[in-house]
């Protein structure tokens, strides 16, 4: 048997990295799937990939009425929901003297701001022993050089994280953290002030000093999502697993 059979999930970011690889490892076990991007090209393009029971939503994380209709759209479409992977996000780096307000709104509206009212308005419409998974960071246990926004994000998603894990308890809703290393997605071309020869360079970096001396793969985190997702971590509640090739450990 399929391990997410008929399980229904809400994966945000799914048009790409490793929101795409989740939502293809999602249906070859079975779950009926609801992901959103926020290209409709985008999304138009992944659809034409993957094959199972799914639904692609033009959303963006950073807008709350986006989310409010994102999670509506899962309900209508497929019932209540068994499993939500909070994966959407941005990753901009700055040094320090040099942060600006506007990269300040848009890292936090995106990473934090969207994935609470995200989770508030699918509480009421998650089934009891539903799963949460959010999408954090090893940025946040480490003192990576102009990633402090960022890292104050993803510091404040696991800190989030935690108390979703007391306050849904009495409804065996289990609440877990993946947090990637240096993942190779699409991501890494994305970073608004840093020339390719940057991103290049900041990336060889982050591969030497992992102990298996390279990126990860998107399939490896979607993989431990889907594990999380299963009645197979059923005792697991409340951690932050890094899938990092050991970078955050040595």
């Amino acid at each position: 048997m399929k391990t997410l059979e008929n399980k229904v999930a809400v994966i945000t970011g799914g048009n790409s990295g490793i929101g795409f690889a989740t939502v293809q490892q999602f249906l070859e076990q079975g779950a009926k799937v609801v992901f959103s991007g926020r290209r409709q090209e985008a999304l138009d393009e992944a659809s034409a990939q993957l094959n199972g029971d799914f639904k692609a939503v033009l959303a963006d994380q950073a807008s709350l009425a986006d989310s409010k209709r994102l999670i509506e759209t899962a309900v209508s479409t497929y019932g209540k929901i068994d499993v939500i992977f909070v994966n959407a996000g941005v990753a901009q780096f700055t040094p320090s003297e040099q942060i600006t307000e506007a990269l300040y709104d848009n890292m936090f509206n995106i990473n934090i701001k969207g994935p609470m009212f995200l989770v508030k308005e699918a509480i009421p419409n998650l089934n009891d022993g539903a799963s949460i998974i959010f999408n954090t960071s090893i940025v946040h246990q480490k003192g990576f050089e102009g990633a402090g926004i960022y890292s104050a994000t993803k510091g404040a998603l696991r800190a989030y994280a935690r108390v979703l894990t007391s306050e849904l308890a009495p409804r065996n809703i289990r609440v877990n953290s993946i947090a990637p290393g240096p993942i190779g997605t699409p991501i890494y071309s994305k970073m608004d002030g840093m020339t390719p020869e940057q991103v290049q360079e900041m990336g060889a970096g982050f591969a030497a000093n992992v102990p298996l001396k390279r990126f990860g793969e998107p399939t490896e985190i979607a993989s431990a999502a889907v594990f999380l997702a299963s009645d197979a971590a059923s005792y697991i509640n409340g951690i932050e697993l890094a899938v990092d090739g050991g970078l955050s450990q040595v």
